[in-house]
Parts: structure tokens; C-alpha cells; sequence
């Protein structure tokens, strides 16, 4: 087997000179260089004149990627606001129209379940469900604007409703089966909504898990709902389920009409998503179909290189933003893989038998994942084929340098490995990868097109890259984008929306990421500016312990903080150790030396304790700020947007804090 570690100056990875001239990316430039008589040669000066002439870039998307559409004649109004810059102002167009672009019976959505694969559905199939779904929708009197929700796995049916919704100009929101009810009416109860679309149940884990008892307390504390269209997942259907009638029926039973798409302005609302809500109740944040669309147009196209009929998976809920990033992978002529369920279930094979059976081209995951399939000791180069797939993506969390070797050594060396960041912010990505750049152990490839980010020091000043420690600052765009929020739901004012993102330096997109651009102009993300530690004055952040200690293979998973003692801050360390292994004097004296060699003395924590379980998010992340609240005796305000909010009660006064 052929190493694939390699020192930090030498890539893991490198297109080839063909891949390069055959991708999308050269294309779009050889477009941009005859349009504007530029000489433009490669992603750097790509990326400098994308955000040096922003209108001018959104213009060559929108033709590049063919959206249908009326475009106008101004690509940027009042560029120079942020926020307040208007893009395609005088656009029309509609996201479902550009989503279902083809017809015919090739597949564009294939379907499994913990392994049981569906039959795929068809574009023309696809075409003719959305037409009946959006005639039930407007028979029930929902119009542009209206809000229709979603409690669903990741199913066809899902797709289906959103695509209905959008061809009518409604507004779609989503959250997935695993939500409790507080979670849900926490969102939902903010935006009003006219439909509801449910599960009747799911499955997770090898289990059949009803939605009845959930689904009437939601239905009950909805007082704005009219309809409810339960899909029967687990085959139970409506039962007694207040204003629910049977998905199946309705789509039936509904008018065979053409589909008729609404054309509205660019910056009409499409989605509603929200904040993690761990903090207090969930932020409603509104975005744009055309920003939306065209952000994920560039993604897929441009930085993932999706040509017409190749498939993309993401491992993801709808409750997560990537499930929104993946749907849009139709309008550039994907397949869409959808998988529902535990990514272990039956076991950890698969979703690598999925890559297989589907040939999936463009696979997306979690670095948690990646990280677990390493622990488990699968070595899917050796048990799978995997000849399809040419590119993965991680998010979520930081991809850590060990995880890089991992997938060269033990899942793929021909492959492109894009660890990508972003958010539900922007319903989309700052920094993701290129298919024209090698890629580099521990680093995200590149700064997205027409994305201005810089790394900023506490004063506002641009931190120059390749510096190490001083390298290491707060992530911000410094010019519009198309995917900015529309604002926040129930904010007219925008008083919320710009302290989210604009307060800490004005006229700046400041996402709260801790990171450093790389003498590769790759970035690193060193985890949440608001979970960063501080000892000493000195900022670290978590994800560079998490680097270090989740290498040592007694060790399943961390969490860090910074812990108030005695008029400083001290870093604490808790450990979910590997079944029958002790956390003694030994291994705390192992868990020291791995950071203190691999990071620094000053990332070396005052404390460590074994847990049994972290606190997460329902999309997997880890919540620092829950555990550090409840460390320092504080409540943690909505335990509904935690996965399993038990686990808090495992960090309160707990007595090795006390000294």
C-alpha cells in the first residue's frame, strides 16, 4: 500500500492535467476571459476577480449555469450595502422550474433505507407528482408567500412537497422526525404555518418509530394549520391525526395538470431555516429562491464539478442544511442519492455499500463520520469497490489531519477529499473545495467564488496568512453574496439580523468561525469563535484538542471549555473513553503529552474527566456552550434542540470542578 501521509508542504492529492482542462471550473473561466478579454489562468486570479467584480461574476453564473429565467439588465444594486445589496433586481424566476429541468424515465432520485433501497423515481415521474402535489396545495388556497412545513425524513416525498411548494412560490420549512415537540413547535410555532406535511413514523437504527403521539401534540399546538397530508412511511397512515388525510390519497387522487410554475422576484423567499437554538429559541432565517439557487449552482457545478447524470449523495436529515444543498443538485443534472436512517444500521458498511450499489460520484458526509468508520476498523478500500466515486465532502466539524491520512491510506487514494464550511446562515459554503487544487493534509481547499473572506484580528485587521498562531482570527466576508438571509423572520426592523452578523464590525459578514488562511491560501477552521478558549488571554481553539486526543485510539470522542477559576480561564478536557478502558493517572499522563507534542503546552487542559455521553445537536455538532452554561451553573435555555439533552445532567456540579 502506498503512504499517503505527507508533510504539510506536499499535497495528498492533485487533479491531473486532464481532469482540470475537462472540468467545469476551466470552462467558466475560458467564458469569463472571452466575455470580459481577460487572460485569467487558474483559481487564484479566478477568485481575486470574482470578488473584485462581483457583478460581473453573478452575471457569468447565471448564464453559465443556464438558470431559467427572466434575468434583467442589473446583476448588483447597491453593491456597496451590506446588508442592503440587491442582487438580479429586476429578476423573475422560479426555484422548482429550475430544479425540474429534464423529463424522461432516467432516475433522478434514488431511495434508502438502512439499506432496503426503493425504486427510483423517474424525472417524469418526479415532474408529474410535483404537478399533482402542487394542484392539492393550491385547491387548499396556499399562494405565493404562504408557509407550508415539513415533518419528514429524507425521503422522495419531501423533495415532492418542497418542489410543489416552490413552483407556487410558497415558503418551505423543514425539521426532521427526530425533533420532540418542543423543538418542533419551537420553529414551526414562529412561522405560521398553513400545511403541514408528516411522517406517520420512521425507522433508525433497525427500529419502527411511530409519529402519532408526537404528530397530534405538534397538530394541536399549530393553531395557524388547515391541512396536515400525512406520507405513510411505516404504512400506518393518518389514524386519528387532527385535519391529517393519507399523502397517498391526495396525490391520487388530485388533477393530472400541467405544472405551472410561478415567476416571482430573485429575492423571493423559498426557505425558512433555523439557528441551532441552544442558546434560546431558534432564529427563523429566511433566504432567497434566487440566491439560493444560484450560491448552490456555483457549489455544485463549479466547486464539485457536477456534470449531467452523475449522482451526489450527503448524508444529512431535514433538519440540517445540507439536506437544502443537496435537493439543489437537481437543477445541475444530478441524481440525487437519499439515504435515511443511522449511518451504522445494519452496520458500518452501509453507506459504502450505498457508493457501490448506486455508484455515486460525489459523496458527502460528517467528519464525525469519517472518524467513526476509522474507529470501527473498516477499511473500505478493501472490502468495497468504490471505483465510482471521484469526490467526498466532510462538514460539520473540522476534518482533522488524521482523517485526511485515513481516507488515502483506507478508503480511496485517487479521490478528491473537500472538507467544506458554511452554514445555514448562508445556506451554503465560505470555504469548500476546488477541482483544479491538491489538496492538502488538514486544509480546506479554497475561498468560495465571489466570496470575499479574510481572516480578521480583534482590531478589524487583515491577519496575514502562513503565520501559525498569528495567522488565527475571526472569518468574514467582507462583500455581499447572493445567499445572505433575506433577514429573520418576525424581524421587520432587521434590528436581529445585523447583530447576528454585522454588530461586531459593521459592514461586515462576521460568521463566528476561529480560523487561519494557509501559505497554501487553504483555511483551516479552528472550531467556534464563541467556544474558543481563552487561558491566559491566549485564544485556542477547541478543534485543535480535538485534533490531537481523538487520535488515541482509547478515546472515542472529546469536548473542551474554558472553565472562570480564580480570575482566569482554565481548559477543561472531557473524554468518552473507548468501553473497559479506565481514564487512570496514565492515561490523563498520554492525553497531556499527545496535546501538549501535537498542539502546544498552552492547549494542554487543567482538567480531565470521563463522561459517558456529549451533548449534541440534531445535526450531530457537539455544543460547547450548552456544557460550559451548565459547568458554570447556568440552565441551558432550549434542550429541545439537543439530539439527547440527558446527557447535560452528567456535567453539573461535578466535583473534580470544584478545585
Amino acid at each position: 500500500m502506498t503512504s499517503h501521509i505527507a508533510p504539510s508542504d506536499c499535497p495528498l492529492w492533485e487533479p491531473s492535467a486532464a481532469a482540470v482542462a475537462a472540468s467545469n471550473m476551466t470552462a467558466f473561466m475560458a467564458l469569463v476571459n472571452e466575455r470580459h478579454g481577460l487572460r485569467l489562468t487558474g483559481y487564484a486570479e479566478l477568485h481575486a476577480w470574482s470578488i473584485s467584480m462581483p457583478a460581473a461574476f453573478w452575471d457569468a453564473i447565471w448564464d453559465y449555469a443556464g438558470v431559467i429565467g427572466e434575468k434583467g439588465d442589473i446583476a448588483l444594486a447597491d453593491g456597496d450595502r451590506m446588508p442592503g445589496a440587491r442582487f438580479f433586481p429586476e429578476a423573475r424566476l422560479n426555484f422548482a422550474e429550475n430544479l425540474l429541468r429534464t423529463d424522461g424515465a432516467d432516475p433522478v432520485l434514488l431511495f434508502n433505507n438502512e439499506g432496503a433501497m426503493s425504486k427510483p423515481v423517474g424525472a417524469a415521474e418526479l415532474r408529474a407528482t410535483v404537478a399533482r402535489f402542487a394542484a392539492v396545495l393550491r385547491g387548499w388556497g396556499v399562494g405565493p408567500g404562504d408557509r407550508v412545513a415539513a415533518f419528514m425524513p429524507n425521503c422522495p416525498e419531501t423533495i415532492v412537497a418542497m418542489l410543489a411548494a416552490a413552483s407556487i412560490g410558497a415558503v418551505f420549512s423543514s425539521c426532521s422526525p427526530d425533533f420532540g415537540v418542543r423543538g418542533v413547535l419551537d420553529r414551526f410555532g414562529q412561522i405560521g404555518p398553513r400545511v403541514l406535511i408528516a411522517c406517520d413514523g420512521y425507522r433508525y437504527a433497525g427500529k419502527v418509530l411511530p409519529a402519532h403521539e408526537k404528530l397530534a401534540e405538534i397538530v394541536a399546538g399549530l393553531p395557524t394549520l388547515e391541512h396536515v397530508a400525512i406520507v405513510p412511511f411505516i404504512g400506518e397512515g393518518p389514524k386519528d391525526i387532527p385535519k391529517a388525510e393519507d399523502w397517498s390519497r391526495l396525490v391520487a387522487n388530485a388533477p393530472a395538470t400541467p405544472l405551472h410554475f410561478e415567476r416571482l422576484p430573485f429575492a423571493h423567499p423559498l426557505y425558512i431555516m433555523y439557528s441551532s437554538g441552544t442558546t434560546g429559541v431558534p432564529k427563523c432565517i429566511v433566504h432567497s429562491a434566487g440566491g439560493t439557487l444560484l450560491q448552490h449552482l456555483k457549489e455544485h457545478k463549479l466547486h464539485c464539478d457536477i456534470k449531467a447524470g452523475e449522482t451526489l449523495f450527503y448524508f444529512t436529515t431535514c433538519g440540517w442544511m445540507m439536506w437544502n444543498w443537496l435537493v439543489s443538485g437537481l437543477a445541475a443534472g444530478a441524481t440525487l442519492a437519499l439515504y435515511d436512517g443511522s449511518p451504522f444500521a445494519p452496520n458500518e458498511r452501509v453507506l459504502f455499500d450505498y457508493i457501490d450499489a448506486a455508484a455515486i460520484n460525489v459523496f458527502g458526509t460528517s467528519a464525525k463520520f469519517i472518524d467513526a468508520v476509522k474507529k470501527s476498523g473498516l477499511r473500505p478500500r478493501e472490502t468495497h469497490d468504490l471505483s465510482s466515486m471521484r469526490m467526498i465532502l466532510s462538514t460539520g466539524s473540522p476534518l482533522v489531519p488524521e482523517s485526511f491520512n485515513f481516507v488515502y491510506e483506507d478508503v480511496k487514494n485517487d479521490v478528491a477529499l473537500c472538507s467544506i464550511s458554511g452554514g445555514t446562515d448562508i445556506v451554503s459554503c465560505f470555504v469548500l473545495g476546488s477541482p483544479v487544487l491538491p489538496v492538502y493534509r488538514g486544509e480546506i481547499q479554497a475561498r468560495g467564488l465571489g466570496m470575499a473572506v479574510e481572516v480578521w484580528d480583534e482590531a478589524g485587521e487583515e491577519l496575514r496568512p502562513g503565520q501559525g498562531e498569528a495567522s488565527k482570527g475571526e472569518l468574514v466576508c467582507t462583500k455581499p453574496f447572493p445567499s445572505m438571509p433575506i433577514g429573520f423572520w418576525n424581524d421587520e426592523s432587521g434590528t436581529k439580523y445585523r447583530a447576528a452578523y454585522f454588530d461586531r464590525f459593521p459592514g461586515v459578514w462576521c460568521h463566528g468561525d476561529f480560523a487561519e488562511i494557509t501559505a497554501h491560501d487553504g483555511i483551516v477552521i479552528h472550531g467556534r469563535s464563541d467556544a474558543t478558549l481563552n487561558p491566559g488571554g491566549v485564544r485556542i481553539g477547541t478543534a485543535e484538542i480535538y485534533a490531537q486526543v481523538e487520535q488515541l485510539p482509547e478515546v472515542q470522542e472529546a469536548l473542551a471549555i474554558g472553565q472562570d477559576w480564580q480570575g482566569d480561564v482554565r481548559v477543561v478536557l472531557f473524554v468518552v473513553m473507548k468501553p473497559g478502558v479506565p481514564l487512570d493517572e496514565a492515561m490523563e499522563r498520554r492525553i497531556r503529552t499527545r496535546i501538549r507534542d501535537g498542539a502546544s503546552p498552552r492547549h494542554v487542559p487543567a482538567k480531565i474527566v470521563a463522561v459517558s455521553d456529549i451533548p449534541r445537536t440534531k445535526s450531530g455538532k457537539i455544543t460547547e456552550l450548552a456544557v460550559r452554561d451548565i459547568v458554570h451553573g447556568r440552565d441551558v435555555k432550549n434542550r429541545e434542540a439537543l439530539a439527547n439533552p440527558e446527557a447535560l445532567s452528567l456535567y453539573r456540579d461535578l466535583p473534580e470542578l470544584s478545585t
